[in-house]
């Protein structure tokens, strides 16, 4: 009896039963969405492996993936020589990865024509130099031939196909180039190249090259090199002539298209007069 008059209509018991009721009917479908409906649907619990694609022509991709529930779509392309055109290059997710049936794995595929690129100027570098600049740009290093020079393993010439190339030629990624260089073995005298015009630096790098060594160095009395790119304007001994290894070579910078100035027919009497 006490039950019935707890839950009569328009007391707080039939109140809060009619509360009780709709929040457990949510509750209950909630618990069997997520925890029965959703899991068998997902395939919660179920993954699968990525395979690896590297290498795998594109024809062959979407017969390999359906074997594996898997799908593909394809990025972007890139280039490698160690693979044949239309071959998968990179992919994602990786290989080993664990994903959901059906997923899309995105591949790069390796394009058809390789790029090509401007051949760079290794001509006076030194041989491991020019080994490391190739190798970032993609290109190979091919036979070494020597050739007469003091300077051991100084770039002298670059080859193509047996060809000499020159910097700047259009050539494609992966190209051979084979290298000229000195044995070490040449004359002691040799003619100096040339440093005007080069920035500081540039102009050491040179006389490191040419085993040769930074001598005085002039900057004229009205020119301010504080904060400037610093040029090379003058070089003794001059471009073209002959030196032996180990020889100083003096040199005059100042700013970008500075010029010694000319001395006027009034100062050559003056200092003969004197």
């Amino acid at each position: 009896m006490k039950l019935k008059s707890y839950l009569k209509k328009g007391t707080i018991g039939a109140l809060l039963l009619s509360i009780a009721i709709p929040l457990g009917v949510i509750m209950l479908s909630a618990i069997i969405y997520f925890y029965i409906y959703l899991p068998a649907a997902t395939n919660h619990g179920e993954s699968i492996t990525v395979p690896d694609l590297t290498g795998i022509p594109v024809e062959e991709l979407e017969d390999f993936l359906t074997r594996h529930e898997l799908r593909y779509a394809v990025n972007d392309s890139a280039y490698s020589a160690d693979h044949p055109p239309l071959a998968v290059l990179r992919q994602f997710p990786h290989a080993g990865s664990h994903v959901k049936q059906n997923r899309v794995v995105y591949v790069s595929l390796n394009r058809v024509l390789p790029p090509t690129l401007p051949l760079p100027e290794l001509v006076e570098r030194s041989l491991v130099n020019a080994e490391v600049v190739l190798k970032s740009l993609e290109l190979k290093r091919g036979r070494i031939y020597y050739k007469p020079n003091p300077f051991r393993n100084l770039v002298m010439e670059m080859r193509m196909d047996g060809e000499e190339i020159k910097a700047g030629t259009r050539i494609t990624k992966g190209s051979v180039i084979d290298l000229v260089v000195g044995d070490g073995n040449g004359p002691a005298d040799f003619t100096i190249g040339n440093l005007v015009g080069d920035p500081l630096e540039t102009a050491k790098f040179k006389l490191m090259g040419w085993n040769l060594y930074l001598g005085s160095v002039q900057i004229p009395a009205d020119v301010d090199t504080t904060g400037i790119e610093i040029f090379v304007f003058k070089q003794y001994p001059a471009a073209g002539d002959s030196v032996r290894v180990g020889d100083p070579v003096d040199i005059w910078i100042g700013p970008k298209g500075y010029t010694e100035p000319e001395e006027t027919e009034g100062e050559e009497t003056e200092d003969n007069l004197e």
